[in-house]
């Protein structure tokens, strides 16, 4: 497996996850959310709050008439920035996981597309700027899951360029 490494203020500095060294664990374990996540904080020069909750983004109601707060993958306050990875099953039907009827009464795929749309509708109405990283735009294997090769950070820097200090 190739290392990742950032350029970061003229120097490279090899990615690792809080999570990864807090408990040791392989770059291969690491989630490719976590670790798009990384990639965007090396090029931004920042770290991301994750799976951080807006007052104003709630998911459906529930059966008690109770709206769940909405995490998004990644926020950068001071940018007024959420970055969210969409793996396959934002853009892929996942059979058994999608069929799954939710509390709210919508299969589990459905309630995906429609918390995908109130992001990407409420964010941009709230003064954040939402920018959505999707696997196919990274070399991945038939799983889908990330290569992780040293294009992914050029890709990050591509598509959050208008953010780069």
């Amino acid at each position: 497996m190739e290392r990742v490494m950032a350029q970061l203020g003229g120097a490279s500095v090899r990615l690792r996850s809080t999570s990864q060294a807090a408990n040791g664990t392989s770059e291969v374990a690491i989630r490719d959310e976590q670790y798009v996540l990384d990639l965007c904080d090396a090029v931004l020069g920042l770290k991301a709050v994750r799976q951080h909750c807006f007052e104003f983004l709630t998911g459906d109601l529930d059966r008690r008439g109770y709206r769940k707060p909405l995490p998004v993958d990644g926020f950068y306050p001071a940018l007024g920035l959420v970055v969210e990875y969409h793996e396959r099953q934002h853009r892929e039907r996942v059979g058994f996981f999608d069929d799954k009827p939710m509390v709210s009464g919508v299969p589990r795929g459905e309630q995906r597309r429609r918390y995908d749309e109130r992001r990407a509708d409420l964010l941009p109405r709230h003064g954040y700027s939402l920018v959505v990283l999707n696997v196919d735009e990274f070399a991945h294997d038939r799983a889908k899951r990330l290569l992780r090769t040293h294009q992914d950070q050029a890709i990050v820097s591509r598509r959050l360029a208008s953010f780069i200090g």
